[in-house]
């Protein structure tokens, strides 16, 4: 019962702005903050929630804290590497942005027109986590872009006045922040220049540019800062009290800052010795700032013009270390731009729609795009112009989901028309089907977990390869119908579909795709169906207040019809196929014996789901009867418990046998929706509905956050009573849980959530003495104890102590504690290779483990079966982390073969090359040898033959 949230699928990104820091990618998610590991390919969602949707989130320079701003104002402050809340915060209204200062020591805000400057806040908790440092309020309208100076001591800030001011951190005399005028739209980004971008200026002959500041309407102004006179600067060093910090001072000012030098100076001998230090530290800040912007004018040196037909600009960021300027449109087009010539390095067209944030990363070789009304987040690389990252979530609610048989994949259907694969074990979805033309219902993996169906309400059942990545089936109906539900026989032979308007369930034989029977005996629609797991049985749930099941195999039609005294909303059988739940719209789950036909028990559960009013209620919460049923059901893999949900902000867990509630799961803390809050504020209540939803506003108020609208594309229409800023309500459309029983997932308004085991809840005190301690188990592992040390780590239940006592094992005795170990512990310690493997580099000592295990509790294994204490779950995890492994090797060693390939073939025709080479000098040396050899041995020859013949004639004449 130890689940608690881990991840959020389905919405990469929802609005707000994008933040790279290092090689990880923050990203606001609805009232959530999700990161995403660009080198590693994983994704994950921090365990806490704002209390409406983020607007703008700020990662210290050191990575550790990160601040979360919510649409009211409400902070979170957190630390990101142990993913544990800090701090709440209000910064009792709005804020836009908010950024760090490069030394980590301060968090500036524009909080409306004003600029507020807080100290950081440390790791450590705190009464007051924040202290206000300075706030500035010259700016006459809202700030929408800040930036800090590189040495931390100045800031810009633009707004909507059309008008950038730079604003001095700590107190000068005399200093009054110079106003850049000359924009004719908003504000959407500044930035101050780096030295090397100076530098590169004046190669190419033009003036320094200090600050950039760019406007919605395209308009980029570089403004240099510059003294009036020489004498200028040191007058304003002095303390004089002009404007601009510029200009001759009198000898009568001259005397007075003397005679005010020496007053501080008495004043500083009379106070204690840290204030001194205070005094002189800031002395010293002081003196740092006169020497770069206190003295001198700014003046505009530059202006650049850059749109495209038209569209406004809607996001920016810039890259000071490389001289790059990143702007994104209104029409989806995004624009890389070099900086100070201002040419174009890439032109990219990303979709149609407005995007809200760019982000670069700290080198600048990547850029962070996102949509906010597609959902659409994806990470550019513009040096070999490829993609690091590319995902998008569904458009629209996530109606339905479904588990591989493996528990490593998920496969989610949604409104808008899509089916969406996910690889659970990085968050990333791998794979989109856009074939139908309507909103999916429904969705199911196969037995062999090769394959995906989808029904759709476009009167279509579609099956897609995993393995091409293509539709290979589609099942249709001589008729056009809506299909609302989907079964599939265990063998994978069969498919079943219900209608909403016919009232029929469809049956196709998915190998031939043809029509093998039509089973028409309900009176409504039919909303949800499941084969039995164990027999050959198919149960079919209506609207007509009836559950039937039918012997599809042996073509006798329905068998029996369970009686209900309202309408049935879901159905789910028991994994071993010998009850039946089903839920009726009077909040009941009634559980069935499907063989003889009898009730077993019933569940009320209107009470248990019950909560959260709607601003559309004349009722309160606790007298409303909207929205009190189960609509949704999903079986654990044992059967011992029951997962429910419906059109509420909570999921119920049911223990089977004793009939009772075990955990109610609250979704969502979102204030954003609608059905959170149990008691709403009359004040806020109008004749026209909630006053935060008339739409009353100007329409460029906020480009960061779009509109949340409900109700799907009704809400896009612009039709009175169906859009403006209508909040979408809170609801859980399904719910199913993994085959591992390790996790379970809700198709929720927000997305898809996951819920995981979280062990480290698991506390035994079962043999637990005093002298099992961390420190004793250290100990023994020092003297060379390396199973007590292991058993002490798990009776403990310390993961990163049980990691560290495996890996401190010699590989040599992994064989003889894998044969001392007990069997009770097997499935513990496989559980925790399982998760040690996708981190460590040493795979096959991990792997001698797994073996060793296995060989030796093989029998131990089989038999506990799928009982409480089976090692089936940790065996899937680890087979899953495995596999996982594998894919990644498999690829990366056909790369290498491959290239070896390619270095060995290379490698031998430059040996066949330099041989050829080597040959030809040679036989051109051996040609002339050869030719005098030759002679020679003729003449030789001939010599030799005329000796014998005188020796002939000689032996004649004898």
């Amino acid at each position: 019962m130890n689940y608690r949230f881990s991840n959020l699928l389905g919405a990469p990104y929802r609005g707000g702005n994008l933040l790279i820091h290092e090689n990880e990618l923050l990203t606001p998610v609805g009232n959530r903050v999700t990161q995403v590991n660009l080198t590693e390919s994983t994704s994950s969602t921090l365990p806490f929630e704002n209390g409406k949707q983020i607007r703008t989130i700020a990662v210290s320079p050191d990575g550790r804290i990160v601040l979360s701003i919510d649409e009211d104002g409400r902070a979170l402050v957190a630390n990101r590497r142990r993913r544990a809340l800090l701090h709440h915060f209000s910064f009792k209204a709005p804020v836009r942005v908010a950024n760090f200062s490069p030394d980590g020591k301060y968090v500036a805000c524009a909080v409306g027109r004003l600029l507020q400057v807080w100290k950081a806040p440390g790791l450590e908790k705190t009464v007051a986590p924040m202290e206000l440092h300075r706030t500035y309020g010259q700016c006459h309208s809202d700030i929408t872009a800040i930036h800090w100076s590189p040495d931390s001591l100045w800031l810009a800030a633009g707004g909507k006045d059309l008008c950038t001011r730079i604003f001095s951190m700590h107190p000068i005399e005399g200093y009054r922040p110079p106003t850049l005028a000359g924009h004719k739209e908003p504000l959407v980004a500044v930035h101050f220049t780096t030295a090397k971008l100076q530098e590169s200026a004046g190669l190419i002959g033009k003036e320094t540019p200090h600050l950039y500041t760019l406007s919605r309407d395209g308009a980029l102004f570089a403004w240099t800062s510059g003294d009036d006179a020489e004498d200028g600067g040191n007058d304003e060093e002095e303390g004089s009290d002009d404007e601009g910090g510029s200009g001759s001072g009198s000898s009568s000012s001259e005397e007075e800052d003397e005679e005010a030098a020496e007053g501080r100076q008495r004043a500083a001998e009379a106070a204690p010795q840290h204030q001194q230090q205070q005094q002189q530290q800031q002395q010293q800040q002081q003196a740092e700032q006169s020497l770069t912007f206190a003295g001198g004018h700014w003046k505009l040196t530059e202006k650049h013009y850059f749109n495209q037909r038209g569209a406004k600009l809607s996001a920016a960021d810039f890259q000071g270390a490389v001289g790059l300027l990143a702007v994104g449109f209104s029409y989806g087009i995004f624009e890389l731009l070099q900086l100070p010539d201002l040419t174009t390095v890439h032109t990219l067209s990303i979709g149609r729609e407005r995007l809200s944030s760019l982000a670069f990363n700290s080198v600048g070789d990547w850029i962070a795009v996102g949509s906010a009304k597609l959902g659409q987040l994806l990470v550019w690389e513009w040096r070999s112009e490829t993609y690091v990252l590319k995902q998008q979530g569904h458009y629209y609610d996530v109606a339905a989901s479904a588990f591989s048989p493996d528990g490593a994949y998920l496969v989610t259907g949604a409104d808008d028309a899509k089916v969406k694969v996910w690889t659970l074990a990085n968050g990333f979805c791998f794979v989109t089907f856009a074939d139908h033309a309507a909103p999916v219902t429904a969705v199911q993996f196969l037995t062999s977990g090769h394959a995906v169906l989808s029904a759709s309400l476009d009167g279509t059942v579609r099956a897609f390869d995993l393995v091409r990545y293509r539709n290979f089936r589609t099942l249709t109906t001589p008729s056009p119908v809506q299909f609302v539900s989907l079964a599939a026989d265990p063998a994978g032979d069969v498919v079943c579909a219900g209608s909403q308007d016919s009232f029929q369930i469809f049956v196709w034989s998915l190998k031939t795709g043809r029509l093998l029977d039509v089973l028409a005996a309900h009176e409504g629609p039919v909303v949800a169906m499941q084969f039995c797991p164990a027999a050959p049985l198919l149960a079919s749930a209506s609207w007509d207040k009836t559950v039937r099941t039918w012997d599809v195999f042996n073509g006798k039609g329905a068998v029996e019809a369970l009686e209900h005294q309202h309408d049935v909303l879901a159905l789910a059988w028991r994994p071993d196929g010998k009850q039946l739940a089903s839920s009726t719209l009077d909040g009941q789950i009634y559980f069935w014996d499907p063989h003889e036909a009898v009730l077993q028990g019933t569940i009320s559960g209107r009470r248990d789901i019950a909560g959260g009013r709607l601003r559309s209620d004349r009722r309160t919460a606790e007298n409303t009867s909207s929205g009190r049923c189960f609509t949704s059901l999903a079986f654990s893999a044992d059967g011992s418990f029951l997962l429910a949900g419906g059109s509420s902000k909570y999921v119920c867990l049911y223990d089977v046998a004793e009939r009772v509630m075990l955990r109610r799961f609250q979704i969502s803390h979102n204030k954003s929706l609608d059905g959170v809050l149990d008691q709403l504020n009359s004040k806020y209540m109008t004749d026209a509905g909630a006053l935060d939803q008339i739409d009353d506003e100007p329409s460029d108020d906020d480009d960061l956050l779009p509109p949340t609208a409900g109700g799907g594309a009704a809400g896009e229409s612009g039709l009175p009573g169906t859009g403006g800023k209508r909040a979408p309500a809170i609801r859980t459309r399904h719910v199913s849980l993994s085959p591992t029983g390790r996790s379970w997932a809700a198709a929720t308004t927000e997305g898809l959530l996951l819920y995981s085991v979280d062990e480290s809840l698991v506390f035994d005190p079962t043999d637990l003495a005093e002298d099992v301690t961390p420190a004793a188990t250290l100990e023994a592992l020092g003297r060379g104890a390396h199973l007590k040390a292991l058993l002490m780590a798990m009776r403990l239940n310390d993961p990163q102590l049980i990691q560290h006592v495996v890996l401190s094992t010699p590989p040599a005795q992994v064989p003889l504690l894998a044969n001392q170990m007990p069997a009770a512990v097997v499935p513990q310690l496989l559980a925790a290779l399982g998760e040690l493997i996708p981190q460590t580099p040493h795979i096959e000592y991990l792997l001698s483990w797994a073996k060793a295990l296995c060989m030796r509790h093989g029998a131990a294994i089989q038999a506990s079966g799928a009982g409480a204490g089976s090692a089936l779950p940790a065996l899937r995890s680890l087979q899953k982390a495995l596999t996982r492994l594998h894919e990644d090797l498999a690829a990366t060693c056909e790369g290498n073969m491959y290239a070896l390939e390619y270095l060995c073939s290379a490698a031998q025709a430059g040996q066949e090359g330099r041989a050829a080479e080597e040959l030809e000098p040679a036989a051109a040396v051996r040609s002339p040898v050869r030719r005098a050899n030759g002679s020679a041995a003729a003449a030789a020859g001939s010599s030799s033959s005329d000796g014998k013949g005188e020796e002939e004639e000689g032996s004649d004449e004898d």
